[in-house]
């Protein structure tokens, strides 16, 4: 019979932590003196104590490492229980949301894809924002942690190339997980740190430089204003991109780099693709908004840098309301939202890693057919990819698409138009942000969406965050007869 107490220990430990974190909105909204602060008292105690008697009911099921099978169920069940306690705070507090926009908000927050139904954010109490702000940054180190430990062992989308570099976890994942989580933990932090007083001193206020800051180093998105990034401009344009940029990167290398080992860094050939894919971008939508616009070519490249960053990492900040920049370059953001950053990063969407194994798989066939008595090995950095992970990155991309499409027809049935429906399904399952269209860009929300629409993109944000299969294999009978 299949043992959930190890799971429901884990999932309930996690539930209290996150109502422990609720306390520090709470202590900042009793500053402000608005009288906002029993909502994150509210929300705090309940989450605590619910999460402390599911952890001691399912205490007697505690051991030392997790099944295949747990572990599967813990991933996608950590997903799923803190956005309901996420919520807490939007349905208690002064947005006064509805439970399904309430969990919209929180899956949103918590799997960093920066989608959002909350309008006027620049009236809000700051308890809400900051709330906002931890959620991803919570996300964020914790879907490193995931990529890293529990996707490797679970061979899912051919993350398993990544396992020595996860620090071969096999048959000990929680021990082994925390001690990897601890030096990842001290970088994250770090980083954070460095972002916020950057903005600092080129001149965001303290409140806001905080909260930007653990939404770029999560890649998530979510801003304290509706008008996003737009609401600054010039140098915290090119202070944004960088950390974005390096929030998108593996964190194992910076953890390598730390000590003493900066060459895998630099050698390292997913890193080297984005920042070139990156560059080229850059490059191209420049020379296309300084002949389209009559403005500096400063500027045009500010804006190319930040707006293409946020995208391509996931990050979904938006500096303008990039819809006015004419059809090609609109067409062009769709596709570079579903490119990604580096495997163990912070950012999401499909990943570098795997258009490197698909194109080196390609390049193989045809040398196949040009040579059929030839043998051609695939490598990866110089090691030889074993067809189980390919047929996994191969797995993943179909799935990937096909996921895409259903929950683009799926939207569609909804009354939705074309584009809404298109780039929702894109932004869900990439956990981009903001979509394209009149209501979902970067200029609107979700918050017009219907529940039924808005209950699909959650779907989609939940399984798109946890590589799509993590995900789909609990709905096989055979996964719970095993």
């Amino acid at each position: 019979m299949f043992d959930l107490r190890p799971v429901g220990y884990v999932v309930g430990l996690l539930v209290a932590m996150l109502g422990l974190t609720m306390f520090l909105p709470m202590l900042v909204d009793l500053v402000e003196g608005q009288g906002h602060w029993g909502t994150f008292f509210q929300s705090g105690l309940l989450t605590v104590i619910t999460g402390g008697l599911i952890s001691l009911s399912c205490q007697s099921g505690n051991q030392e490492g997790l099944t295949i099978r747990q572990t599967f169920v813990l991933t996608t069940g950590v997903w799923v229980a803190l956005p309901i306690f996420g919520a807490l705070p939007f349905m208690l507090g002064e947005t006064d949301l509805r439970f399904v926009d309430a969990f919209f908000e929180a899956m949103s927050g918590l799997t960093t894809t920066g989608s959002t139904v909350i309008s006027g954010l620049d009236d809000l109490p700051r308890g809400i924002l900051l709330w906002r702000g931890l959620l991803q940054w919570l996300g964020g180190i914790g879907i490193i942690v995931v990529a890293m430990v529990f996707l490797p062992e679970l061979r899912v989308g051919g993350m398993q190339i990544f396992r020595s570099e996860a620090f071969d976890t096999m048959g000990k994942i929680l021990p082994r997980a925390t001690a990897i989580s601890g030096q990842i933990s001290v970088i994250y932090v770090g980083l954070t740190v460095a972002c916020a007083t950057t903005y600092f001193i080129l001149g965001m206020q303290p409140f806001d430089a905080i909260v930007h800051a653990l939404t770029t180093v999560s890649t998530g998105g979510f801003s304290t204003y509706d008008a996003s990034f737009g609401t600054f401009s010039g140098p915290l344009e090119y202070v944004a991109s960088v950390f974005m940029i390096l929030a998108a990167l593996p964190f194992v290398r910076y953890v390598q780099m730390v000590n003493g080992h900066a060459t895998p860094l630099l050698k390292d050939s997913q890193v080297r693709v984005f920042l070139a894919t990156i560059a080229v971008l850059v490059f191209v939508f420049t020379f296309i908004l300084t002949s389209i616009f009559p403005r500096h070519w400063e500027h045009s490249f500010r804006e190319a840098l930040f707006n293409i960053t946020s995208i391509i990492s996931g990050t979904g900040y938006a500096s303008v309301d990039y819809m006015n920049w004419g059809s090609f370059i609109v067409t062009m953001f769709f596709f570079i939202g579903l490119i990604g950053g580096c495997a163990g990063s912070t950012a999401c969407s499909v990943k570098i890693f795997r258009y490197q194994l698909l194109f080196s798989a390609v390049r193989r066939q045809i040398q196949t057919i040009r040579h059929p008595r030839g043998v051609f090995t695939l490598r990866y950095q110089g090691r030889a990819v074993g067809e189980d992970v390919l047929n996994s990155v191969m797995s993943f991309f179909v799935f990937f698409t096909v996921s895409m499409g259903l929950l683009a027809v799926g939207l569609g049935l909804t009354g939705l138009d074309f584009t809404t429906s298109m780039s929702g399904a894109a932004t869900a399952i990439a956990n981009i942000g903001p979509g394209l269209g009149d209501i979902i860009g970067p200029a609107g929300n979700f918050g017009p969406l219907n529940d039924t629409a808005k209950w699909l993109l959650i779907a989609g944000m939940l399984v798109g965050r946890l590589e799509i299969m993590a995900v789909y294999v609990l709905f096989t009978v055979q996964f719970w007869r095993s």
